[in-house]
């Protein structure tokens, strides 16, 4: 394996932590920007409020791109071993 292959995986891997990330921190940070207008609005400055909506985001999010994050790292990981097998 040269280390323009290395590279290549390496910078695929970088590429698919941040696509399977993205959608989960996304969403996370647009909720706490939302709770946290509400509580500048309201003037409730508690700060666990933010948590229980976070986690039921992200686990509602897992649960419906649950199935793309999964094939996007099974085609990932299948091409690698490809690669690997072409060695």
């Amino acid at each position: 394996m040269s280390q323009a292959d290395v590279l290549l995986v390496f910078r695929e891997a970088i590429w698919m932590i941040l696509k399977l990330a993205a959608p989960m921190l996304l969403v996370s940070m647009l909720l706490g920007l939302v709770i946290s207008v509400f509580q500048a609005a309201t003037q409730i400055h508690e700060q666990t409020i933010t948590f229980v909506p976070k986690i039921f985001a992200i686990a509602f999010i897992l649960i419906i791109a649950g199935s793309w994050m999964l094939t996007n790292l099974t085609d990932f990981f299948s091409s690698l071993m490809s690669l690997m097998a072409g060695l």
